[in-house]
């Protein structure tokens, strides 16, 4: 292979969950986090967009119906990241997660990016979070990323208005 490397362009298309039960796991990407149902394969399998997208997210219970989370200490997934346009956009996500009486497990800065880390009804993590704009991201003195974290001031990120 004469470059290794993967494409700028290439990105994260979406991610397909195992559920163990579609409509509670609905009522979470929909109700609480606002997705648009865009497709349904009866009571098996759903999808779930934002803006018009075919979809972002896709929910199933083909081998997990009735099924409880994976136990600690196993592989699998840590989190999936849903990325807000805007700190606005962010803090409006909050005020829907709070509204829904969902609690947060932690609210981070990282530098380059303010996240919420919550779990959906199947335990699995979800981080809700934006981007800062690339040059305020903190950098080394030899121009390397500076991620840190750090507490993410939620009544500051209240303030924000769509």
């Amino acid at each position: 292979m004469s470059d290794p490397s993967i494409p700028a362009g290439t990105r994260i298309g979406h991610v397909h969950l195992k559920v163990a039960d579609l409509e509670r796991a609905l009522g979470f990407y929909c109700g609480a986090l606002g997705f648009e149902l865009t497709q349904r394969f009866g009571d098996q399998a759903a999808f779930v967009s934002a803006g018009g997208y075919h979809h972002h997210i896709g929910l199933n219970t083909w081998e997990s119906k009735g099924g409880s989370p994976p136990p600690p200490g196993t592989t699998g997934l840590f989190h999936t990241a849903i990325l807000y346009p805007t700190r606005a956009a962010l803090a409006d996500a909050l005020r829907r997660v709070r509204g829904a009486g969902i609690q947060l497990d932690a609210a981070s800065d990282h530098g380059v990016s303010e996240a919420l880390y919550l779990r959906d009804p199947d335990q699995n993590g979800v981080e809700l979070y934006w981007d800062r704009p690339p040059e305020e991201w903190p950098r080394t003195a030899d121009g390397g990323l500076a991620m840190f974290t750090r507490r993410l001031d939620l009544d500051d990120l209240l303030r924000q208005r769509s």
